[in-house]
């Protein structure tokens, strides 16, 4: 007979261990490069653009930049075709616009652009207890990252303008930087494509457009993908509008497209505008939207954009020097060409704290 020291010890025998987990320790999470698994970017439009990444397009006021997101939609509610020619796959679109009123403005061009509006979604404010208040990027992105996901198959988002979702100073790097970063994480969590509209700043004729988008050079640098939008010379002396692809982290950073803009009543009595694409257009950005007949010359162009640089960066605060120069680097700033710039500004360079230099402009 089985005495109970050989049953208890049967028992514990068979028994599976508890194993007590140790708590999740505080600190920086590391990922070993061996144990990630390499995946390919997944295009909503091959090479233009990609889902859950940041694009930028940016251009002058009346270039029709909107009105050509108000297209991309249109392409992505009805799966409709690209300008090159490839299919899209349908899905939903999200759109968050400060500048034009929805049910006078885009839904018009919505419809003009055969959209399938019950595919668009305009975020129009937040419901707190009842009452309906402005959204702010910096206290409602996890509110709407969730009615994203519970909406299902977003694959476009269009903030317009990009600069509200900072609200802090957006000549700023690093605050703008810091309020971009939901917005690529919103893109990145969703699968969405999302694109940012912004403008020009004066002058830079002939330079890189990129160096071109006004504010922080951030915004630049945070989007994957830079469109340019503009309205040149040809050579037949006849005015062009063209879409360009002036930067890109993930693919080709040259080509592009004609463009006109339409007038059009896609309901009695309701005035729209709509794009009608033009060829595809060979050579880089700053190629395509040079005016053949402006005499520009080159080094002007860059002092001009290295000036308008240093006005941004500076601004009325005191910079370091170094991080002026950084910041020149990444927006393709010569260092010659800034320091030219800054003795055509009168910048003031002194000698700070642990023996630094700073730079700022005269007041």
């Amino acid at each position: 007979m089985i005495n109970e020291t050989e049953i208890m010890r049967a028992v514990v025998a068979n028994a599976e261990r508890i194993v007590k987990t140790a708590p999740a320790q505080n600190g920086v999470v590391l990922v070993n490069a061996a144990e990630l698994v390499p995946q390919p970017v997944e295009w909503l439009w091959n090479g233009w653009l990609a889902r859950g990444k940041m694009h930028l397009l940016a251009g002058a006021p009346g270039q029709g930049k909107t009105t050509i997101t108000v297209d991309f939609a249109a392409t992505v509610t009805r799966g409709g075709q690209w300008p090159d020619g490839t299919p899209c796959e349908p899905g939903n679109v999200l759109i968050w616009s400060g500048e034009d009123d929805a049910a006078d403005t885009l839904v018009p061009r919505l419809m003009a652009a055969g959209a399938d509006l019950k595919r668009v979604d305009f975020i129009s404010g937040v419901n707190i207890n009842g009452e309906l208040r402005p959204f702010d990027p910096a206290r409602d992105m996890f509110s709407l990252r969730e009615q994203t996901l519970r909406q299902g198959n977003i694959r476009l988002i269009i903030v317009d303008p990009i600069v509200s979702a900072v609200t802090g100073d957006s000549h700023k790097n690093t605050e703008t930087r810091r309020a971009l970063q939901p917005l690529v994480d919103l893109a990145h969590e969703t699968g969405a494509c999302l694109i940012g509209i912004t403008h020009f700043s004066k002058g830079g004729q002939g330079a890189d457009p990129t160096q071109r988008v006004i504010g922080s050079i951030a915004f630049a640098a945070v989007a994957r993908v830079v469109m340019v939008a503009a309205k040149v010379r040809s050579d037949d002396g006849e005015d062009r509008r063209v879409l360009a692809r002036s930067k890109s982290n993930i693919g080709p950073d040259n080509g592009g497209f004609e463009y006109h803009l339409e007038q059009c009543e896609p309901q009695k009595g309701i005035p729209a505008s709509r794009i009608a694409w033009g060829a595809m257009l060979p050579g880089s950005a700053q190629e395509l939207l040079t005016d053949p007949n402006e005499q520009c010359d080159e080094s002007s162009s860059a002092l001009d954009s290295a000036t308008e640089f240093l006005r941004e960066v500076l601004g009325t605060d005191v910079v370091p020097t170094k991080e002026v120069e950084r910041e020149a680097r990444q927006a393709g700033v010569a260092l010659r060409t800034l320091r030219r710039a800054a003795q055509l500004l009168n910048v003031r360079k002194q000698r700070g704290a642990e023996n630094k230099w700073y730079w700022s402009l005269p007041k």
